[in-house]
């Protein structure tokens, strides 16, 4: 009965902390990222689309092949789907009730729109319940074409180039470090978040598509919604659409994609198809909400979030 109240004790400590780390972690990203796109000309939105949403996609990799390697794809493949609806759901829910967050036709027409296309050609992939080394590629592929689709459309400041390019060195390297212990510290904060959570779930009985869904995909998606709280506290609303949608994006075609490399991923075909509608679902109606009025506004982030916890409440029942 010690041993047991002492795991528990442990376990607690673990989830404290990580959060605790979260919290820092996303203030010190946001912060030193945001620097970086007015130093070196690059638009805010595509630092989040890139830099951030990758930073903050690192424990959903490092959980997802963790659980790749030791043989439970059922959370490998759960956690980035239930990440993703998380992404939407609570986080972009919870950061336009602090901030309504403008949005643009070009911000619908390229980003919002591939984060659909990869969600439907994951969902799609995933309909047997596998996903081999071949669909992988496919989805690293999808990856690479992101990338030049961010990047050729960015409208950045050309002239903070010049500016940055004569400023000394230690002026530049300094945000870029401060974002990359951002990162380490979001990456290290979530791994001990999800290893307390992990831990109490299992002693509790629940099951392996459970803990993924609820647990490691809230606690695996805790640094993007720390980044963009912190985000939407400095009312950067180009950090945090960019973070989600990004941050989604580099989910389905990198951190799925590199598990389904690591170890081809077989489950129950009607496991997880209930969920991979709900992940589509959650990415369609963005364009909705964002072409409505141009903003994402209190209104439609309570009914997100709404939407949310109560898909949460249906999984655990």
């Amino acid at each position: 009965m010690t041993q047991v109240l002492v795991c528990a004790v442990l376990d607690i400590l673990l989830v404290v902390i990580g959060i605790a780390g979260l919290a820092y972690g996303g203030d010190l990203l946001v912060g030193n990222a945001s620097r970086l796109a007015r130093g070196f000309g690059i638009s805010p939105l595509v630092v989040g689309l890139t830099v951030v949403a990758f930073g903050t996609s690192a424990p959903e990799l490092a959980a997802s092949l963790a659980a790749a390697l030791r043989g439970s794809p059922e959370i490998a493949l759960a956690n980035v789907i239930g990440s993703n609806i998380a992404n939407v759901g609570l986080i972009l829910g919870a950061s336009a009730l602090m901030w309504p967050l403008a949005t643009t036709w070009s911000f619908v027409r390229r980003e919002v729109a591939v984060m659909i296309a990869a969600s439907l050609v994951a969902a799609l992939l995933l309909l047997d319940g596998s996903l081999g080394r071949l669909e992988a590629g496919v989805l690293l592929l999808g990856l690479v074409a992101f990338l030049v689709i961010a990047f050729r459309g960015d409208s950045g400041p050309a002239n903070a180039v010049a500016r940055e390019l004569g400023a000394p060195l230690p002026a530049r390297l300094r945000p870029a470090l401060l974002a990359l212990a951002g990162v380490a510290l979001l990456a290290l904060a979530a791994q001990a978040l999800v290893t307390g959570a992990i831990s109490l779930a299992q002693a509790w009985g629940v099951s392996e598509r459970v803990i993924g869904l609820t647990m490691v995909a809230i606690g695996t998606s805790l640094p993007e919604l720390a980044s963009s709280i912190a985000a939407a506290l400095r009312r950067q609303g180009d950090i945090i659409l960019g973070n989600i949608v990004g941050s989604n994006v580099f989910n389905l075609l990198s951190v799925l994609a590199l598990a389904g490399l690591v170890h081809p991923l077989q489950v129950e075909a009607t496991a997880l198809r209930v969920d991979l509608l709900v992940m589509l679902l959650f990415a369609a109606v963005v364009a909705p909400i964002a072409i409505t009025g141009w903003r994402v506004g209190r209104r439609e982030g309570a009914a997100l979030l709404a939407a949310y916890l109560v898909y949460v409440a249906l999984v655990l029942v």
